[in-house]
């Protein structure tokens, strides 16, 4: 994806000169929350975390925005299909994306269905999220 050496550091310079995102991460695994919120922490500009689908529901509904939402799919009370589908139909267009501990290849279609952008497979890693947030600032 990148290259070696100067290559590299060139890519994270241009990402980290670019637009900072805000990030919600929503994960009931506080271990993989803080990893995540570890590997974001260089990219974004804030980073909230919560550990279930309705609290990002809620998150939200009270009036907090996230340029990107990290969504776990199994989840008590809320999971992530049932939370993305809530947020869309709320009018919420942030990205989101699954984060996943399943197999990839058979969870991609459910989290496109609710209404996600991406997809990734637990945990995300620094070649992931500068995948990510160069598409996004292309979009941008």
């Amino acid at each position: 994806m990148f290259g070696k050496g100067a290559s590299s550091s060139k890519s994270m310079e241009i990402i980290g000169s670019e637009k900072k995102f805000s990030v919600l991460i929503v994960d009931d695994d506080p271990i993989i929350r803080k990893i995540h919120s570890a590997l974001l922490s260089k990219f974004t500009k804030e980073i909230q975390e919560v550990k279930n689908g309705k609290e990002a529901v809620d998150l939200c509904r009270s009036g907090a925005s996230f340029d990107i939402i990290f969504m776990d799919k199994e989840m008590p009370i809320m999971n992530g299909l049932e939370a993305t589908k809530e947020l869309r139909a709320m009018g919420v267009n942030s990205t989101i994306v699954g984060v996943t501990s399943c197999d990839l290849s058979s969870e991609r279609n459910d989290f496109i269905a609710a209404g996600q952008n991406q997809c990734y497979e637990k945990p995300l890693t620094i070649e992931k999220i500068k995948s990510l947030l160069s598409e996004l600032n292309k979009n941008n």
